[in-house]
């Protein structure tokens, strides 16, 4: 599987070059900044990406609008943000695409290199891989949301993340019939289909991010990422800190 990777830290790059090198990728390229990485992707056209939110000059949101560019020249790129930041308002216009092959997952909340290399397979395989604190600042924007109980935001929450509805029951300790009836009850509320099946509860939460992310303003930079913790447990998390 080819990679390419913008990272402009090179102790970084080198090290998930390493990693992934181990694991039976093939890391094509490494850009340091959004031009190179929109070049590398035009020449190797990889199976997946990895792109850091903040590369240079600015060190502000380069590498997510030259992720959102890149998919929008390539439509289906899989792409994986990395990063210490969650920026809203690029991150709602990358997630928005409803083609999937999406992922966005935090650098200082990785627990298990099984866990990344999952992640980036879902990506590159056109699923998605989301850290929950990422879906929590997300949804914490929408009104829709506001509509649902404390119940059904959990479940929502664990589908972006990719679960499925055993893992959700067993996360949340209850019962997959259970599981079933908050789902009906998201969808119903958020207006989306009520399809049950993986691809299509995917299809369901991009839509609900997209009616955000296309009316959202111009970003204006992102705070910084949560302290360390463990995530969700499964395909979610992200590659050492920076």
């Amino acid at each position: 599987m080819r990679v390419v990777i913008a990272e402009d830290n090179v102790l970084l790059s080198s090290g998930l070059e390493l990693l992934l090198n181990s694991q039976g990728f093939e890391v094509v390229a490494i850009a340091a900044d959004a031009p190179a990485f929109l070049a590398a992707v035009e020449e190797h056209r990889p199976d997946v990406t990895i792109v850091d939110v903040r590369l240079p000059p600015s060190f502000r949101d380069e590498g997510v609008r030259a992720a959102v560019r890149a998919r929008r020249d390539r439509p289906g790129l899989p792409v994986l943000v990395l990063s210490q930041y969650v920026e809203q308002e690029y991150a709602s216009r990358l997630l928005a695409d409803a083609r999937g092959g999406i992922g966005y997952l935090l650098k200082d909340r990785v627990s298990r290199i099984g866990e990344f290399t999952d992640a980036l397979r879902r990506v590159a395989a056109g699923g998605t891989a989301m850290d929950p604190e990422v879906i929590a600042q997300l949804l914490a924007r929408g009104d829709p949301v506001d509509a649902l109980t404390a119940r059904e935001r959990e479940v929502l929450a664990l589908m972006a993340e990719g679960h499925d509805n055993a893992t959700i029951a067993r996360r949340l300790v209850v019962t997959e019939n259970a599981v079933h009836k908050h789902i009906g009850g998201v969808f119903l509320k958020l207006g989306l289909s009520a399809g049950d099946s993986g691809h299509r509860r995917v299809l369901a939460v991009l839509a609900y991010l997209r009616r955000h992310g296309d009316a959202a303003p111009a970003p204006t930079g992102a705070g910084p990422g949560p302290d360390r913790c463990r995530p969700g447990a499964g395909q979610e998390g992200a590659a050492g800190s920076r």
